[in-house]
């Protein structure tokens, strides 16, 4: 989409730190986005301004006053990136340690017995506090079976594990193995149908990039997200939590509000970094609509970010340039599917007769950034049904181009070529 509109497609890349090149290696691809996307230039340039400033919340000086400000501020552009009118948002050590503090207190506070229930598809963020904190309250732990054609979990996956009894559900949103996105609303929905006061707790993080998220439309509980990968930069995590679950018991301070999350002096660049994010989904959502309303131009953006990932998919499953497409070369393996509905701009591969980790370097060494995932304690949910001991996750993001997919699968062919 974008590439037919190289000027935006420029401005957009021209937005973001080492889009072409780093330091160290000099040119090169970056097709690792699940692993951490690319930074935008105002995040690293605000997050140098705010780490230099000794002042902190609550004193009596207008620095202070103005990072009380950047923090409000911040709250109020989360809520309106998320689609949640109502609720606490917050930050964290990480997306993972805040999945864990959801989880922990919506299994420790929901009523006594029943069950707790998730998936196979769900990172170990989720599936590991989910283990833990089962035992410590004496309740099950069921995971519903994802489907592993397609790579992904449907209401209909969900539906046999649903009692009037599950106390605590998670739900992942998008699978940074096989790059497959989730219902979320539709199993909610079914969750909510059958056990209506559970509590349900979602792992935005894998999805968050490609910027279409609906709070509000999902009668949810708890959501996460981790900024490094959704263009800004590490340290931090953000979560929300409804109304509801705000007031449970959880760890803060003796005296403070009933539904406050954070823990300590908080960390004004963690707050005003995420607004820049908030701030460029609300420039490029201004390129595809008129309206004057955030959440509209917001909402535009996470449209025309899924159409461009598609295409870059499409093309690189399917040629572009005069490059034939993966599903051309008949030594490679494609993880859930050739034309999956579900894929959000990550194609996981594996290649006959080398392994993930070797076909990584060889990239490497082409110039182009990929990742070996394993069948170990992070994707081996994924990995060990399909009998794989692993695969490459080549993922992409709105500001990767259609000549960078081509190159890619120039290269491939010439590795396929030389063994």
């Amino acid at each position: 989409m974008f590439d037919t509109n190289k000027n935006l497609l420029n401005e957009i890349r021209d937005r973001f730190c080492h889009v072409d090149h780093d330091d160290q290696q000099g040119s090169r691809i970056f097709f690792e986005n699940a692993g951490g996307a690319l930074t935008l230039k105002s995040v690293a340039e605000r997050s140098a301004i705010l780490a230099a400033i000794p002042d902190n919340q609550g004193r009596d000086n207008q620095a202070s006053k103005e990072l009380v400000n950047i923090i409000n501020q911040s709250k109020a552009d989360i809520r309106v990136f998320l689609g949640a009118a109502e609720g606490p948002v917050f930050v964290g050590e990480s997306g993972t340690e805040l999945l864990f503090r959801l989880i922990s207190v919506a299994i420790l506070g929901a009523p006594e017995g029943g069950d707790v229930v998730g998936s196979t598809l769900e990172h170990p963020a989720s599936v590991s506090a989910c283990e833990r904190w089962s035992k410590i309250a004496n309740r099950n732990f069921v995971r519903v079976p994802h489907n592993d054609e397609t790579g992904t979990v449907t209401a209909e996956d969900y539906k046999p594990f649903i009692t009037k009894d599950t106390r605590v559900a998670t739900i992942l949103h998008t699978s940074p193995v096989t790059g497959m996105s989730v219902d979320v609303e539709a199993i909610a929905k079914l969750i909510r149908s059958v056990s209506p006061d559970c509590f349900i707790i979602v792992d935005g993080i894998q999805h968050a990039a490609h910027g279409q998220m609906h709070i509000d439309s999902y009668d949810i509980d708890g959501y996460a997200i981790s900024p490094y990968k959704i263009f800004s930069r590490h340290g931090y995590g953000i979560a929300w939590v409804s109304e509801r679950m705000s007031t449970l018991p959880h760890d803060r301070l003796i005296g403070s509000p009933e539904d406050n999350w954070e823990l300590g002096t908080r960390d004004t660049g963690s707050y005003g970094t995420f607004s820049e994010v908030v701030n460029y989904f609300d420039w490029l959502g201004g390129h595809f609509t008129d309206s004057n309303d955030r959440r509209a131009r917001i909402e535009a953006a996470g449209k025309a970010i899924h159409k461009h990932e598609k295409d870059l998919t499409d093309a690189m499953l399917h040629g572009v340039d005069g490059q034939p497409g993966l599903v051309d070369m008949p030594e490679v393996g494609i993880i859930g599917g050739i034309d999956n509905p579900c894929r959000e701009g990550l194609v996981a591969i594996t290649l006959e007769g080398m392994s993930a980790v070797d076909l990584v370097s060889v990239l490497r060494e082409a110039g182009i950034r990929t990742h070996a995932r394993k069948a170990d304690h992070f994707s081996g949910n994924i990995l060990i049904p399909l009998n794989l001991d692993g695969c490459v996750r080549v993922s992409m993001c709105h500001y990767n181009t259609e000549g960078e997919v081509a190159q890619f699968l120039k290269v491939m062919q010439e590795i396929i070529a030389a063994f």
